[in-house]
């Protein structure tokens, strides 16, 4: 047991879809030891058919709104998950002690974009909702290894 819960921010480009979906799980299933945060290189607002999937799985994200880093710099992270190449390759200088870990996703409307069948989009949602709650279920552990 952790003697307080770790602050864990998940940043990807623009905090409408997996850094969401990631938060969502983080809350539903760590409320424990993690107080999970989301933010965004950009602003690009919450992705309808990530707040659909999550919905499906029990985790309502409806509440949860798109945020830059400048709107969390307050928090003092222990850490940082990137869930997208973008936001690792671009990701700032956090201040204090926070570590900065990668943990990238496809990123599903990129997917279902390139989809030629339209009946397919939720399932690429899906599965890398599926994905990220499995890897929300190694935490916080697998963050300090």
């Amino acid at each position: 047991m952790l003697p307080h819960k770790l602050n864990v921010l998940f940043l990807c480009t623009g905090n409408s879809c997996r850094s969401q979906m990631a938060e969502g799980w983080a809350r539903h299933l760590k409320a424990d030891a993690i107080e999970p945060y989301s933010a965004g290189i950009e602003k690009h607002g919450l992705n309808p058919h990530a707040v659909k999937v999550m919905a499906e799985a029990g985790v309502d994200i409806r509440s949860h709104t798109s945020k830059t880093l400048d709107e969390l710099k307050h928090v003092r992270f222990d850490y940082v998950v990137t869930v997208c190449g973008h936001a690792h390759e671009t990701c700032p200088i956090f201040p204090d002690k926070a570590e900065v870990v990668h943990v990238g996703f496809d990123d599903p409307p990129r997917l279902a974009a390139m989809d030629p069948d339209p009946g397919n989009v939720l399932n690429h949602y899906r599965r890398v909702r599926d994905e990220v709650r499995t890897f929300i279920q190694t935490l916080p552990e697998s963050l300090m290894k």
